[in-house]
């Protein structure tokens, strides 16, 4: 049943996206490394602006941690109000 306040509610996997951002770091910082050794500058810059952005979703990711359960809602916070019933299919 959808209530409508979906995109107020929706709950974002932080964990799941903080171990992806560390994943991704890490090949960022493997591939700079290694096409810094090889001398292939341009696929160089690639991996350090891939490294990059995987550092500003980092900082943002931690952020929202430490934010709490305003952003991270446990398990015992509803996803959606519940239906109290009465209403139509439209909300009349």
């Amino acid at each position: 049943m959808r209530t409508g306040n979906e995109p107020m509610t929706a709950r974002s996997p932080l964990r799941l996206r903080l171990c992806l951002s560390l994943w991704g770091m890490a090949w960022a910082v493997f591939g700079l490394t290694a096409f810094s050794l090889v001398d292939r500058p341009g696929w160089a810059a690639a991996c350090g602006l891939l490294l990059l952005l995987t550092l500003v979703d980092l900082v943002v990711i931690v952020r929202h941690i430490h934010q709490g359960p305003h952003y991270q809602p446990g398990r015992n916070i509803p996803p959606y109000e519940p239906d109290h019933g009465g209403r139509g299919r439209y909300g009349h």
